[in-house]
């Protein structure tokens, strides 16, 4: 086995060649991929300030919007992924995969990338996979604890895969294992006092606050609960910062009118505030949600969404969990459970200081720049620059 893990690099970015470099970043979907992709994607920048770069992702999916709000150029792909609650959906899935082909092959000719990094979605396959056939170098990022099947496909022809932690060679070739850790949004660098983060609220930072994290595109199962619980809090004398995602943030807009202590929105673009004035977080256990509690080394209840593929949310919970860093209520049980579970959590100081300590020794800060500088580094090896 011969899997590198780095833990301490020197970030004196004058080491690398500034040469003009072209590199995509294919894949997307959800935050869990899009947000350590822009993650990336800056850390080569700041390495490389004349990098040039662009993004291929799906048509119509969440990254169309986050990437150009980021500041970088994006190309979209017609694609889609295999659809589990609608079979007749599928229907045209050979067409689009064809068609997405064609259209990469496109970019491919047009933008002449020295290399390509997948970061999960299933739009980086056909970008990958081309890639690899006209011999471009490819990196792949997996998120999660349980390695994706487009990036399984493709990790035998990539040049380094990088994961957030042990164990992943069940999935990937040893040798080309890369144990970094997820980047995380640059903004969580940000100090923010507990004080100015209720302000930002209108909360009271006399009060225990909860918040609810159901990830970029909401939880409804976690939403119902805490929809349904809404006197509890109140009862309990806590505070509710609630990210519903954009199907849920009518109704708890209504229910927010009703109650001074919470504050609601479809999605927090300054999640910096609202992890600064949590006691208690929960959340979905996608990889970036995970790898972001663990940098702000927040005590936090995972209720993993259960038809993520493979379960896999499951899996990057009870990575957490195992070490006592987490506690988890399964979906099944979201309603009857989880309000019990975080009230005798929150009411219990040293429970909480505990998983605060713990899930602090998984966090790993440096993950985007550890990343870009291997990228970099073979590229400036494979087209012949020296720094």
């Amino acid at each position: 086995m011969n899997i590198v893990e780095h833990t301490n690099i020197n970030n004196d970015t004058a080491a690398v060649n500034n040469a003009a470099v072209r590199i995509i970043i294919a894949g997307g979907g959800t935050g869990g991929h899009i947000f350590p992709a822009i993650a990336i994607a800056k850390a080569l920048q700041k390495i490389n300030p004349a990098l040039e770069l662009l993004f291929v992702g799906a048509k119509g999916k969440m990254e169309m919007d986050k990437i150009p709000e980021a500041g970088f150029e994006i190309k979209g792909i017609d694609i889609a992924g295999y659809n589990r609650s609608s079979l007749i959906k599928n229907i045209s899935l050979p067409y689009k995969l064809v068609q997405s082909f064609f259209q990469v092959r496109k970019i491919l000719s047009s933008f002449k990338p020295h290399a390509v990094i997948g970061v999960g979605g299933y739009s980086s396959y056909p970008v990958l996979r081309l890639a690899q056939s006209r011999n471009i170098p490819t990196f792949i990022h997996e998120a999660n604890s349980l390695g994706g099947k487009s990036n399984r496909l493709l990790a035998k022809n990539a040049r380094k895969v990088f994961v957030a932690g042990e164990g992943m060679e069940k999935y990937f070739p040893a040798s080309k294992i890369v144990i970094t850790g997820n980047p995380v949004r640059s903004i969580l660098s940000e100090s923010v006092s507990k004080e100015n983060a209720h302000r930002f609220f209108g909360l009271s930072p006399q009060k225990k606050t909860v918040f609810v994290l159901g990830g970029s595109l909401g939880a409804r199962s976690m939403n119902e609960a805490i929809a349904a619980n809404a006197g509890v809090f109140k009862k309990n004398d806590l505070q509710l910062i609630w990210q519903t995602g954009k199907d849920f943030a009518a109704r708890a807009a209504a229910i927010e009118e009703e109650n001074s202590n919470m504050w609601t929105n479809a999605f927090i673009s300054d999640i910096e505030n609202a992890y600064a004035a949590a006691d208690v977080v929960i959340a979905r256990a996608g990889a970036m949600s995970v790898a972001e509690l663990c940098v702000v080394k927040k005590a936090v209840i995972f209720v993993p969404y259960p038809f993520a593929a493979e379960d896999h949310q499951t899996v990057n919970a009870m990575a957490l969990v195992n070490r006592g860093a987490a506690r988890l209520v399964p979906d099944a049980n979201v309603q009857s459970k989880l309000i019990p579970e975080l009230l005798r959590l929150i009411e219990n100081e040293s429970d909480v200081k505990e998983l605060e300590k713990n899930i602090a020794a998984l966090g790993k800060h440096d993950a985007d720049i550890v990343i870009a500088k291997e990228i970099l580094e073979n590229i400036n090896n494979n087209i012949g620059l020296h720094k």
